[in-house]
């Protein structure tokens, strides 16, 4: 087993809320500097700037992961991570079908861009990404499957978005097996008030909007090799 530094849950410039400088070169590069091992793009409801930050993730000497940050029908976000770009680009169109369609107002939310591997402008969406999708909490895990992923609950130590705030509990029937924490002193209250978490790979990332928030190595995950299908292995329970 080796140990990588991660942070899975950055946002780009795709993100309404996401800065502009957060391109996928920049991304990459500000990867490296902090020495991370792997990191993941995780937009709200969309993978289409994946292609361009694992292009230039491996000219840093980066692992990525293709992701997106989805937002359910309950209001809640979650994070799923796809062991090919194929499998996260056909995701990336389902979603898109089931998001809530509505313009999004730059001036209000930000500009919403889709960049090349060359750090190029291709194309703005014109649909507000951080709308509610009409997949439900209950059926992510089975759907993220589907399409060769997994999934686990965003930063459920939130009081905004997560599945804690917005549910009230953990259903009983879940099947994930790793959550996300925005803060890790958080967690002995919520394994012991959530005993389902007792059994969950707990992890933690930056939610990164800006260049200067994408966490600092501090923080590992125990893999049996670099390599996406490792780390995903990993957080799925698979890696022994």
């Amino acid at each position: 087993m080796i140990s990588l530094t991660y942070d899975l849950h950055i946002h780009s410039c795709l993100s309404p809320c996401g800065d502009d400088d957060m391109t996928p070169a920049n991304i990459a590069g500000m990867a490296a500097v902090k020495g991370l091992d792997v990191i993941a793009l995780t937009d709200h409801n969309s993978c289409r700037n994946c292609p361009a930050v694992m292009a230039a993730a491996r000219e840093y000497g980066v692992l990525a992961i293709p992701g997106m940050e989805i937002n359910t029908s309950e209001e809640v976000h979650a994070v799923c991570l796809f062991y090919t770009l194929e499998a996260a680009m056909d995701f990336d169109g389902y979603v898109y079908d089931k998001l809530v369609k509505f313009p999004n107002d730059e001036g209000i939310f930000g500009r919403q861009q889709v960049y090349d591997e060359m750090d190029r402008v291709q194309a703005s969406e014109p649909n507000l990404l951080i709308n509610s999708t009409d997949i439900s909490f209950d059926s992510l895990w089975e759907l993220t499957r589907s399409f060769n992923g997994i999934m686990f609950p965003a930063h459920i130590d939130k009081n905004a978005n997560s599945l804690l705030s917005n549910l009230g509990f953990i259903p009983p029937d879940s099947r994930f097996t790793s959550a996300e924490l925005a803060n890790m002193k958080n967690l002995h209250k919520l394994k012991k008030e959530n005993p389902y978490l007792q059994h969950c790979k707990i992890i933690t990332n930056s939610d990164a909007h800006y260049l200067e928030h994408i966490h600092e190595p501090d923080w590992t995950i125990q893999v049996y090799e670099k390599s996406i299908q490792g780390v995903l292995d990993a957080l799925a329970g698979r890696c022994l």
